[in-house]
């Protein structure tokens, strides 16, 4: 029989893995209630599901930088939201819009393991057998990221600039009233039991969601277009909401008696 050893260091783990869990399952809870209290079209209200059940974005990492926050918690918690969301992304979709449209689960998992495991596996892969290449390639990473992220947001919103124009300020306030939500539903729950640089984290880790991936799963998925424009919405929205909050905290300093949450 296995018995856990009640020491600091477990106990961080613990935490790690409780964080990151509720992040996984804590968009079911609220996320869903803007389609429904706003009365949305089923393609929409689709849309906004799919995007409310996508895991943690890359750039909350970056944000949690900016906030004073802690960013090896964002990392692991946006880590372990990623790999969660092949299972838990076309499994929330499907329980809480499957009533709304005809969901495809298999393939929104199969389409999510594709874009968000193989180039994680590519790059540690990559890293262990070729030390050297990526050694070289390691100064420019971040640039071609930077490149990338912004392509990622702009794209989405080209695509569907035409439904927008018709459609964009009926998702306006429920798109951004989610995102609100999350950030304020992961910050004061928080504060009950962790520190403000760790409430910070878990604030901003609920509050971005990876958009393009909603985007990208409801092109492939979705008959209707509509229910990709949602995620469209979502990514001006996480974008500037994160940012905001980020430069927010970054002029607000950490108390010097702050808890240390993952102290060994």
């Amino acid at each position: 029989m296995l018995q856990w050893q009640n020491s600091p260091e477990n106990s961080s783990i613990c935490q790690n893995a409780c964080v990151s869990h509720c992040e996984i399952r804590h968009p079911p809870s609220f996320h869903d209630l803007p389609a429904w209290t706003l009365k949305l079209s089923a393609p929409l209200a689709t849309g906004l599901i799919l995007v409310s059940c996508c895991p943690g974005g890359q750039a909350s990492n970056v944000a949690t930088y900016i906030s004073k926050g802690n960013v090896a918690l964002s990392v692991l918690m946006t880590t372990c939201s990623t790999i969660g969301a092949i299972v838990m992304t076309p499994l929330l979709t499907k329980l809480l819009a499957g009533q709304l449209v005809p969901v495809d689960a298999a393939g929104l998992a199969i389409s999510t393991f594709q874009v968000v495991l193989v180039p994680t596996i590519v790059g540690v892969l990559a890293n262990e057998f070729f030390p050297k290449f990526t050694s070289k390639i390691v100064t420019v990473t971040p640039l071609i990221g930077v490149i990338l992220t912004t392509l990622l947001c702009a794209s989405p919103i080209g695509q569907v600039a035409d439904v927008l124009k018709t459609q964009g300020a009926q998702l306006l306030l429920p798109v951004a009233l989610l995102h609100a939500v999350a950030f304020a539903i992961g910050y004061w729950i928080s504060r009950f039991s962790f520190g403000e640089s760790t409430s910070r984290t878990i604030s901003i880790e609920c509050g971005m969601q990876s958009s393009a991936l909603g985007f990208l799963l409801a092109q492939k998925h979705f008959t209707n277009p509509l229910v990709a424009v949602p995620s469209a919405v979502s990514v001006v929205c996480m974008a500037l909401g994160g940012s905001a909050l980020a430069v927010f905290w970054r002029n607000k300093p950490i108390p010097i008696d702050d808890k240390d949450d993952f102290e060994e």
